[in-house]
């Protein structure tokens, strides 16, 4: 079961940072080179790639190669999981649990 928390987690890290929520906005117009994203945002080479890393990893951006450069794009799989799971970690369960020490 941690395991599935750290998995969890790294898909909220993909959300809590405001410059990697900008990447996300201009990948919403569609796939980007790097070169693109790097024009784009107040961001060097390592700082892009930090950020790239972190939401490739979460599964929201998928990655593909074309000779030197990298070109990103929201992942459709990875972005209907990220919903599920957030709709499953705030959604209370309907079955309560005995032994509540509020129910004495």
């Amino acid at each position: 079961m941690v395991a599935a928390y750290e998995e969890h987690a790294k898909v909220f890290k993909a959300f809590c940072d405001e410059k990697r929520l900008r990447i996300l906005g201009l990948l919403r117009g569609g796939e980007k080179c790097a070169c693109v994203l790097l024009e784009q945002l107040d961001l060097g080479q390592s700082g892009l790639s930090y950020h790239m890393k972190i939401l490739v990893e979460s599964g929201i951006v998928e990655s593909r190669q074309e000779g030197k450069w990298t070109h990103y794009k929201i992942s459709e799989k990875g972005s209907a999981n990220a919903c599920a799971l957030l709709k499953k970690l705030t959604t209370p369960d309907l079955v309560r649990e005995e032994g509540n020490c509020c129910e004495r």
